[in-house]
């Protein structure tokens, strides 16, 4: 007997006749509630990884950028056994899943907790005890002020979602079957007596009733021998199950991933994978989910790493988004032009933007802009002397 009709009989209940049968249905209604969970909570947090992965992190120092061990540490190799991007994967992913995520640095290495245990404080920092990365605990005993801590959220989400999903398995769940009655074969089994309990007789018609059946009803075509006063008859499909479709059973798979992404703070259309007003939802993707998260991320780093005295002096780590849209030069070249011609970005700018590697020439690093932009008292002065014909505005 397994462990669900033991539980069943334990508090009062009757197990089923087959139980091995009918533990392996309700177990494999179980995984596939999981992996419909499982899907869309991990589609929506590899989307964030692999957004938060793309960024670079910049590094200052007395207010100059700088491309020194920092730098190295966070945008290639953070520690011996991980690439940057496998290693803000699994901080954003501890972070989504448990609300909260421990990063430590030891011997100069940034590594990502897989557990530990906190203990706050009100007016101290707080200690993280039973750390754990890996198969490796360590036992000392981690300070506040030495790690970098992050909190995603007041309310675990998660615990909202699984709140949420319990409610609409139970929907799910009956489609589902309702659309597997529809397809399935039915009949009816009549016979005149069941053998006696112990005889080779009650092993065949058992064999017949949890095995034979099963084979025959699951088969293309099949023969199924039936003995003296057994008889099958197959019955026509239920009427309420003939129009069930599995599109129905697809909508509500998307309702799973919609509240989920909704709760995350992903537009749905992305998740979903819809091509319709992707760079809106992209828009409201980097806006209201992954800048808020870069800034935390931000924070702590400069907080932690950093600190006051240094950062008041101009250094400092920042987290740029930039790189996360995919640049056409094709489309954008318009607004390059705009870009340079203004004074905002000089070329080297521009060209660290779309991916490529800077100029080594001074008049790369110079900003340049047009005579269209002056300030207002200048332009007045030139047209008062175009009035007269002494100059005009050029561009």
């Amino acid at each position: 007997m397994g462990l669900i009709s033991w539980l069943i009989e334990r508090f009062g209940g009757t197990a089923p006749l087959n139980p091995s049968q009918d533990i392996i249905a309700e177990y494999e209604d179980i995984v596939a509630d999981i992996y419909v969970r499982e899907l869309a909570l991990w589609n929506s947090i590899n989307l964030i990884a692999n957004a938060v992965s793309k960024c670079e992190i910049k590094t200052f120092t007395l207010g100059k950028e700088v491309k020194e061990r920092e730098y190295y540490l966070w945008n290639y190799e953070p520690n011996k056994n991980q690439n940057s991007s496998v290693f803000m994967h699994k901080l954003i992913s501890q972070l989504y899943l448990n609300n909260e995520c421990l990063v430590i640095d030891q011997d100069g290495q940034l590594l990502v907790a897989d557990a530990f245990q906190k203990t706050p404080y009100a007016l101290y920092g707080d200690r993280f005890t039973q750390v754990r990365v890996g198969d490796f605990m360590f036992a000392k005993t981690f300070e506040q002020a030495d790690v970098l801590y992050f909190r995603l959220a007041e309310r675990d989400m998660r615990k909202v979602i699984d709140g949420l999903y319990q409610s609409y398995a139970r929907l799910l769940a009956y489609s589902m079957k309702s659309y597997q009655k529809s397809r399935g074969l039915k009949g009816v089994f009549k016979y005149d007596t069941i053998p006696v309990a112990g005889t080779d007789q009650r092993a065949a018609f058992d064999s017949l009733i949890n095995e034979k059946f099963k084979t025959f009803l699951e088969a293309n075509n099949g023969v199924i021998p039936l003995a003296k006063g057994q008889e099958f008859t197959e019955v026509s499909n239920r009427a309420t199950y003939s129009q069930e479709s599995s599109r129905d059973i697809r909508a509500m798979i998307d309702d799973v991933c919609d509240f989920t992404a909704k709760a995350i703070g992903i537009p749905p259309a992305l998740l979903r994978g819809d091509v319709q007003g992707t760079k809106d939802a992209l828009d409201h993707l980097l806006t209201f989910c992954i800048d808020p998260l870069v800034d935390q991320l931000a924070e702590e780093i400069n907080r932690k790493r950093i600190g006051y005295r240094w950062f008041s002096q101009g250094s400092y780590i920042q987290i740029d988004t930039k790189a996360i849209k995919h640049v056409d030069l094709l489309s954008v070249s318009t607004a390059i032009d705009k870009l340079i011609s203004s004074g905002v970005f000089c070329v080297n700018d521009i060209r660290r933007i779309v991916g490529e590697p800077p100029i080594e020439e001074d008049w790369a690093n110079e900003h340049f802009i047009t005579r269209n932009y002056m300030p207002f008292e200048e332009a007045l002065k030139i047209m008062k002397g175009g009035e007269s014909g002494e100059n005009d505005l050029g561009s």
